[in-house]
């Protein structure tokens, strides 16, 4: 009985101590199972943020493989082109509305309206285009480049990808293929552009942004149907395309909001409006360097945008339903798409595109009468500064800031050359000059022309050299790097030119310094008709550097060359013999032919640029 007793006793102790082990053991359970909770709530948290940030990455490199893409076509285009990309515009351009449609034409096969801005500035700046030409490019490249609205809409309602995927498949191939590298390039560059629409596209729609609170709160922050709203997204338009540096991206990024339903279709046309104007501001920037014409070309495409967002802003909302009305009226009864049930993303970015095309074609159609206008305007804004182009030793086409390719800056390098070379015949006059001059004022003034112009030519020399060498960094075509070879040693030898030009000048200042006999009638005479020998030769030469090189005959300088040779084989032989006839002191004699001999070395330098720019040799000849 005690036994039990105790039994029962130990019974009840030891259950109690279960209960509050059990109790001990539920409460750690608890904790642990609230540790688990709290760990799944901060993994998800840290998940959600990890999935937004890639999102956003997703966002940004499909925009970056967008604008690449853009950037390949158009270097692409203009590889394809070479050198003959100049003159066909020049012939595209022979009126108001041939200009209109090569800019057009450009530019939707570019996908950028910047590229063709820029590219049209940048032949100004090299006088390539005329003011008048370039103005009515610049009004096509704002109708071509809303074929990109166009892109984007047809890809909500297809799979464009399956188009790039086909670009990058036949340009691989092309690449491979080095007579068609150029077209694959391009093709390349075409199926960048798409897949980065697509990725855009696709990325926009997993964020669903139309039910994204913070997003709605943000639009809804703003008044409907207020001019306010409009002038802000206006404003942040503008800013946005500037920033990126591509008006399309932005266009996408707006089609992509509208067509989530997050933004409503005012503030996406107000944006794209900003877009326009945006857009102007990176071809006037580039312009701050360039030439008066470039400048005007530039500001010239800001008027034109400026000018059409301001008269659709006094009509904006009655445009917007216009706009609205039109797309309804041409899908229901031209292609016969039911527009009321189509889904809001695909009628929405519809809209918005329409709104791109009609704006600019409108715009275009008021302003193509009134280009002579236009011209005279921006010519009253930015007058010829009054300069003395003879003292004027700036680098006329060479540009900072100019977003150009490496084809357009070869260009551009070789009418830098060009006028390199007539400066240098300029100085060549000026030594001319020196040897009649008597007034000792005139003659020290004079020298120190020729002493200015030396040290120029060193200058310029440098100058274009370095401009050359950081060409030569980016992706060439064999043509092109074959110029540049050729051009480094056409400055080269140039800038020799201007060597002896300055060692005939000191020789001749040596002797007058020194007050030396004169040169008698007969030296004078072999002098002068070494140096229009020479000056025959220099003006064969400029003659090469302006035209084209098929034109020109290379035995015709080859042949002035052998003149100076044997004249001065002539002249060194009669020299000794005056001398020795006590016909001039040996002094002056030795200066007497000091310059003979620096016309022979100027005339061989000639021969060397002519050799450079006809890619070929004399004895080749």
């Amino acid at each position: 009985m005690q036994k039990k007793k105790n039994f029962s006793l130990h019974f009840r102790v030891r259950s109690m101590f279960d209960v509050v082990n059990f109790t001990k053991s539920f409460r750690e359970l608890i904790s642990f199972s609230d540790f688990f909770r709290n760990f799944a709530n901060e993994f998800r948290t840290q998940t959600n943020i990890v999935i937004m940030m890639l999102t956003i990455f997703t966002m940004l490199g499909s925009l970056a493989l967008l604008m690449f893409g853009m950037k390949s076509m158009s270097e692409a285009l203009q590889k394809m082109a070479g050198s003959q990309l100049r003159h066909a515009l020049g012939a595209m351009t022979s009126n108001r509305f041939t200009g209109l449609l090569t800019g057009s034409i450009v530019t939707a096969s570019v996908q950028s309206s910047t590229a063709t801005t820029v590219l049209t500035v940048s032949f100004v700046n090299a006088g390539l285009l005329t003011l008048a030409q370039a103005i009515s490019v610049i009004m096509g490249a704002n109708i071509g480049t809303t074929f990109t609205a166009w892109i984007i809409a047809l890809g909500a309602s297809f799979d464009i990808s399956i188009v790039s995927y086909i670009s990058f498949f036949a340009g691989i191939i092309l690449i491979y293929m080095k007579k068609q590298r150029y077209i694959g390039d391009f093709l390349f560059g075409l199926g960048m552009l798409l897949l980065g629409l697509t990725t855009l596209r696709v990325t926009g729609q997993a964020m669903d942004l139309g039910h994204n609170p913070d997003v709605l709160a943000f639009f809804e922050s703003f008044p409907q149907n207020s001019y306010f709203t409009v002038l802000v997204f206006l404003l942040l338009g503008g800013v946005l395309t500037f920033c990126v540096q591509s008006s399309a991206a932005v266009m996408a990024i707006t089609m992509l909001l509208c067509g989530s339903g997050a933004m409503p279709i005012s503030m996406g046309i107000a944006l794209v409006l900003g877009e326009n104007i945006g857009t102007t501001i990176t071809s006037n920037l580039a312009a701050l360097s360039a030439n008066t014409q470039a400048r005007r070309a530039a500001l010239a495409h800001m008027f034109f945008n400026i000018f059409g967002v301001l008269w659709i802003l006094m009509i904006f909302y009655w445009f917007v339903d216009g706009v609205v009305w039109a797309v309804d009226y041409i899908g229901n009864n031209v292609f016969h798409v039911d527009i009321e049930n189509m889904s809001v993303d695909k009628r929405l970015t519809f809209t918005l595109a329409a709104f791109h095309t009609g704006f600019n074609v409108i715009n275009a159609s008021i302003l193509i009468w009134f280009i002579p206008q236009i011209e005279k305007f921006v010519c009253w804004v930015i007058k010829t500064k009054k300069v003395d182009e003879e003292e004027d030793f700036r680098l006329h086409f060479i540009t900072a800031g100019f977003m150009k390719t490496p084809e357009l800056s070869v260009l551009e390098a070789q009418k830098e050359i060009r006028q390199f070379a007539v400066r240098i015949q300029r100085m060549f006059g000026m030594v001319r000059e020196l040897l009649t001059e008597k007034d000792e004022k005139a003659f020290v003034k004079l020298y120190s022309r020729i002493e200015k112009y030396e040290g120029i030519s060193d200058n310029m020399e440098l100058e274009i050299a370095k401009y050359l060498d950081e060409v030569s960094d980016a992706h060439l075509s064999d043509e092109t790097k074959a110029k540049i070879r050729a051009m480094l040693r056409e400055i080269s030898e140039i800038e020799s030119i201007g060597d002896a030009c300055f060692n005939m000048a000191r020789t001749i200042s040596r002797k007058y310094q020194g007050k030396q006999d004169h040169f008698n009638d007969k030296q004078y005479e072999h002098i002068h008709q070494m140096m229009e020998l020479t000056d025959d030769a220099l003006t064969q030469m400029n003659s090469l550097m302006s035209g084209r090189k098929d034109s020109y005959d290379a035995n015709r300088s080859f042949n002035i060359e052998n003149e100076i040779n044997n004249y001065r084989n002539q002249l060194k032989v009669q020299n000794i013999n005056d001398i020795n006839n006590h016909e001039y002191s040996y002094a002056v004699g030795t200066i007497y032919m000091d310059i003979i001999n620096e016309c022979e070395k100027l005339g061989d330098y000639v021969v060397n640029v002519v050799e450079a720019r006809m890619g070929t040799r004399q004895k080749d000849a």
